[in-house]
């Protein structure tokens, strides 16, 4: 079995950051993943800088990258604005996201969930054959609202099948396995984000692939959260996802000893310990 490992931490990490990182240190992040093996690696948001400073500039980040062959750059957009600076930008897969519940959208996108529906809808028509995944935020769980009735999220990724990759996230680290499994199988769901806030993440990862799911996010050092959700924290590290995929068969094609490497590097510029346990255990024997 083969799995595309797509590391967030370029964008999901990073925006959890309490400063932002200079863009030709967002761009040495995204090539020191890209020489590791990562195949996609979600590189940037194209969200206002006013809402989101740790994600402004992109363009310039984007300009500052070596493109590899084989590599996919997606970046995340919430309209149509987004769009627009998306495909100015040159990117390879746009990724729209919205959340499956109303108060998160409202708080996240300031708009209500039928409106962040139809901006999705409307992103996905202008990006004609530009690769695209739709990922629905809140999945399993909703800071302000509780616990989501699964029906409103297989109705929602029905939506967008044939459209669309469309993955599930567990953006407040809520789920556990037999909810992602069976959410996962109900949706058809080709990808599954998850955070490791209650230590369940990496369970759920291999929960989503024996539901179908054949892409899984995750975060180089297990940086990020959701800067919109309180107590969010943590998504899944890549290189920890990575040891435990392989350790199972599955394939990743990713170079987990220069993955390492690169969460050790960005301990120093970030200046403290990341919160991924792999590269900090390292290979044995």
């Amino acid at each position: 079995m083969q799995v595309l490992v797509c590391d967030v931490g370029p964008r999901d990490g990073l925006q959890n950051e309490a400063e932002a990182l200079p863009p030709d240190t967002r761009a040495e992040l995204i090539d020191r993943l890209a020489a590791a093996g990562l195949r996609r690696i979600e590189a940037v948001s194209f969200v206002r800088a006013d809402r989101l400073p740790q994600m402004a500039d992109a363009e310039d980040v984007i300009e500052r990258v070596s493109r590899r062959e084989g590599v996919e750059l997606s970046g995340l957009v919430l309209n149509e604005r987004g769009w627009e600076r998306f495909a100015a930008a040159g990117l390879d897969r746009v990724n729209a996201t919205f959340a499956a519940t109303e108060t998160f959208n409202l708080r996240n996108g300031n708009a209500t969930l039928s409106e962040a529906v139809e901006r999705v809808d409307a992103v996905l028509a202008a990006a004609g054959g530009t690769p695209a995944t739709v990922t629905i935020s809140c999945s399993f769980g909703c800071p302000f609202e509780g616990p989501v009735d699964p029906g409103v999220v297989v109705e929602l990724a029905g939506r967008f099948a044939g459209r669309a990759e469309v993955v599930l996230a567990d953006t407040i680290g809520v789920a556990t396995p037999s909810a992602v499994r069976s959410l996962v199988e109900r949706a058809r769901a080709e990808g599954f984000h998850g955070h490791n806030t209650r230590n369940t993440g990496y369970a759920n990862c291999l929960a989503a692939l024996d539901a179908g799911a054949r892409v899984l996010d995750a975060s180089v050092g297990g940086l990020g959260g959701c800067p919109f959700s309180p107590r969010a924290t943590g998504n899944v590290a890549t290189e920890d996802l990575v040891y435990l995929l392989e350790g199972e068969g599955v394939e990743t094609g990713v170079d987990l000893d220069a993955l390492v490497a690169v969460s050790q590097w960005l301990e120093g510029i970030l200046g403290r310990p990341l919160e991924g346990y792999f590269y900090r255990a390292r290979s044995w024997p």
